[in-house]
């Protein structure tokens, strides 16, 4: 594989509207800098080790409220970071298959608030248990990763969809029910053996994904001001639109005829997208009907 096509391959990716695949991508390349900064401190044991350092000491979520206080932007960096490859590359693939299963399910705009208040959630849950809990050496670590996130959306999926199977190896097929009571199960029971604080945030970004779809099938969304920061955000950036004015020829009658010829594939493009950004369920009658004559006559 050549440096232009790995390129494409990349651009290609980003270029999808898969907010799932672009958390993805600030994961891993967030690891792959940082772990290359770490073999250059290993090599040199010079200046490189005290960028790595410093850099892991910025982005990590310290639990102590002095540190916090000092450091707040890392309650959302800290759920960037990963300890090891085997901690990155379980909760990536496990991202790409429950984040892709809410995604389907309930649409692309909700995807990285939900990554984000998770992972708040799980941080300020060990951040409450380090306060009310005995000091131990248990509590007080500095936390990173995605755990917190991906338990919620592994939550949010089982709850949207538990008789879902999906087939594990070794096990066969088994409802997405069961395996998100499983792994909170192994959670609990792992507690006794340290990463107490990483349990923690797994446990309350399961929880946050439970209560997430039941009061989204109550009628609030509380992803829905991170949603509205977000759009509001990016049409700010947004050029297209804001097109500038261009001339306009007067209609001719075959263009009227190219118009008709198109009117179809324009419809589909624009449900299409409604389904990618909000879910199937965001049709209404009329389009779901509309979509399944045009599936049938094709």
């Amino acid at each position: 594989m050549n440096g232009t096509s790995f390129k494409s391959d990349i651009r290609y990716w980003l270029k999808q509207e898969n907010s799932v695949n672009h958390l993805m991508f600030v994961n891993i390349t967030v690891f792959v800098v940082m772990g290359i900064l770490y073999l250059l401190a290993f090599l040199s044991k010079g200046m490189f080790g005290a960028v790595y350092a410093f850099l892991l000491y910025q982005l990590e979520l310290h639990v102590q409220p002095d540190l916090l206080l000092r450091k707040p932007w890392t309650l959302l960096t800290y759920m960037f970071m990963h300890a090891g490859i085997f901690h990155i590359f379980f909760n990536m693939l496990n991202l790409y298959w429950f984040g892709n299963m809410f995604r389907t399910t309930l649409g692309n705009q909700r995807v990285l608030p939900l990554y984000i208040l998770s992972g708040l959630i799980g941080a300020l849950v060990y951040l409450a248990a380090y306060l009310v809990f005995p000091p131990t050496s248990y509590l007080g670590g500095p936390m990173v990763g995605a755990s917190a996130a991906v338990m919620c959306f592994l939550v949010a999926s089982a709850t949207l969809m538990p008789d879902v199977e999906i087939g594990l190896l070794f096990l066969g097929s088994i409802k997405l029910k069961w395996v998100a009571v499983g792994v909170i199960v192994i959670d609990i029971i792992l507690i006794p053996q340290g990463n107490v604080g990483g349990i923690l945030a797994h446990l309350g970004g399961a929880a946050f994904g439970y209560i997430y779809v039941l009061t989204l099938r109550s009628g609030t969304d509380l992803c829905a001001p991170l949603i509205a920061l977000f759009r509001t955000t990016a049409g700010l950036f947004d050029r297209s639109k804001h097109p500038p004015k261009k001339f306009k020829p007067k209609k001719s009658p075959l263009r009227v005829v190219r118009k008709n010829e198109n009117l179809h594939a324009s419809r589909l493009d624009e449900l299409l997208d409604k389904i990618n950004e909000k879910g199937y369920d965001s049709l209404s009658a009329d389009e779901k009907q509309w979509l399944r004559k045009y599936s049938d006559e094709k």
